[in-house]
């Protein structure tokens, strides 16, 4: 089932299956699928859409448990991303994509790639690391999980803790705009399965090995980013052969809604230059 959003730019689709995910989709060429954050939703690349729908089939997916995405019942197991992932893939007819994820989203690719590496074009790892537990200290894990969690199981709603998570995500420069739309984004949340996704990704303790990336991969990091900060992007530059690495002056840690014009220049000449490898 698919709906056109009132802008009259992409068209919303509800992916069936168990849970059913909503993806927004604009555009024709090579699917280029975008993965949000912990804190996100579909409605966080909308920025990017108009400037990469001209040359690729462009998705933005809500993942399981956010934005009209299902819930689903039991607790996360943080692989079941990537099984969604394939679905989204084999939904569109897509032997492989160009993968964007940001933040929690660019661990989910990177965990598609280790389990579908033959569906994986390439990766863009945007504000993100190869291991959450290995990049925080076990102080910095526990206010991680409570400025997310605590509130929520007080009573609060995801609105009202909103805006405290954005003052430690948005660039000290950025704009009031950006802030906002991150507010919005969490306020939106789904607080069980927000709660259960930050639990499955706070205890996990496993990750794929990045020095086992073999595709063409474009890092992207905020130059204000407290969370995963440019010095975790040249860490995994460093394991991934061949990784560019692009730092994003004054933005924090949701680089391409802070600055959407340079985030999409960088893709744009990554994705470009690799636009053969998902066809």
């Amino acid at each position: 089932m698919a709906t056109t959003s009132t802008a009259a730019l992409w068209t919303t689709t509800f992916i069936p299956g168990t849970p059913r995910l909503a993806v927004d989709t604009q555009g024709a060429g090579p699917l280029l699928v975008f993965l949000h954050g912990i804190g996100g939703n579909r409605s966080n690349w909308h920025d990017q859409f108009a400037a990469c729908a001209a040359h690729c089939t462009v998705v933005a997916w809500d993942a399981r448990g956010y934005g009209q995405s299902d819930d689903y019942d039991g607790p996360l197991n943080p692989l079941d991303f990537s099984h969604d992932l394939r679905r989204v893939l084999d939904y569109y007819g897509a032997r492989k994509a160009h993968l964007v994820g940001l933040s929690m989203g660019g661990m989910i690719a990177q965990d598609f790639y280790s389990l579908y590496p033959e569906r994986v074009a390439t990766l863009v790892l945007c504000d993100t690391s190869d291991g959450l537990n290995i990049t925080m200290t076990a102080a910095q894990r526990e206010e991680f999980i409570r400025l997310r969690i605590a509130p929520l199981l007080a009573g609060q709603t995801p609105r009202d803790m909103a805006p405290g998570v954005a003052d430690t995500l948005i660039g000290r420069q950025s704009s009031r705009a950006a802030w906002q739309r991150l507010v919005e984004s969490m306020a939106a949340l789904h607080t069980e399965s927000y709660i259960k996704t930050v639990r499955a990704n706070t205890s996990r303790t496993a990750y794929p090995d990045a020095r086992q990336i073999r595709v063409p991969t474009l890092l992207v990091f905020g130059e204000d980013d407290r969370l995963t900060p440019p010095a975790i992007g040249q860490a995994m530059q460093s394991k991934i052969a061949g990784a560019a690495l692009v730092i994003i002056p004054t933005a924090g840690h949701l680089s391409n809604i802070e600055q959407p014009a340079v985030f999409n220049a960088a893709l744009l000449d990554f994705v470009l230059k690799h636009q053969d490898l998902a066809q």
